[in-house]
């Protein structure tokens, strides 16, 4: 049986780490794919790399590392306007793992439009594959915050109850510390990162359960982060998504 993480970026599995170890410690085989594209060819080659290097680090082979979005065109930022020419890529690449025994997505939240599209597409993806349980990990996401306000590793009430994974001191250390794996995102990371662990050191981490009917409804009431900050309405994401034939 496999894990498959279905993630927009090159670096979002940083944030879902401690499923990453719970499911070595389980035994499972893992699978990494990734749906977005860059506009910049070299930058996305290097982030490719950054990713390998770190994932190596945790265990899991570069072969297990599958940039489907690479030289699709399904750009960062756009990733919702392009679910019809990924998501058939997306299902033979799953295929191809064997039998599934979970999918792991960022967070059905409103914090980027990429990640709420990867939580889509596990939606629909889990219909076609035998329903495995999907489980969602917090990104960040701005629920009554100004500007370019944020909250990181912040699960929201409307996804449901919540799973903890308790981790040990030098684990969170080794969490904290791996963010240096990736030094072309250092400008995102450097104002991510703080809000983050700030809120991981309160809460703990924890991930939800995602139930299909989530993805039907808006992330929360009042501005997304992604609006506030990508200028892109939730009515441009959420007319896209529904109109994939997938």
């Amino acid at each position: 049986m496999s894990v498959v993480h279905i993630l927009a970026h090159f670096d979002d599995e940083y944030c879902a780490l401690p499923l990453i170890w719970q499911a070595a410690r389980e035994g499972l085989e893992q699978r990494f794919v990734y749906l977005a594209d860059y506009r910049d060819a070299h930058l996305g080659r290097r982030r490719l790399a950054e990713t390998r290097t770190f994932l190596q680090r945790q265990g899991i082979a570069a072969g297990s590392v599958v940039p489907l979005g690479l030289g699709t065109g399904a750009f960062d930022q756009g990733l919702h306007r392009s679910i019809d020419a990924v998501f058939p890529k997306l299902l033979e690449a799953v295929a191809e793992a064997g039998p599934v025994a979970r999918l792991i997505v960022p967070a059905w939240e409103g914090g980027h439009m990429d990640h709420d599209a990867c939580a889509f597409m596990a939606v629909r993806l889990a219909e076609r594959i035998g329903a495995p349980e999907i489980r969602q990990f917090s990104l960040y996401n701005g629920p009554r915050l100004p500007g370019p306000l944020l909250r990181g590793g912040a699960p929201l009430a409307e996804n449901g109850p919540r799973q903890d994974i308790p981790l040990r001191p030098q684990e969170w250390l080794r969490w904290m510390a791996g963010v240096r794996a990736f030094p072309s995102q250092l400008y995102a990371w450097s104002g991510i990162w703080p809000a983050m662990f700030a809120g991981l050191c309160a809460r703990g981490f924890g991930w939800q359960l995602l139930a299909p009917e989530r993805v039907a409804s808006r992330p929360h009431a009042g501005p997304l982060f992604y609006e506030r900050m990508f200028k892109t309405p939730y009515a441009e994401v959420r007319q896209a998504l529904d109109a994939a034939r997938i």
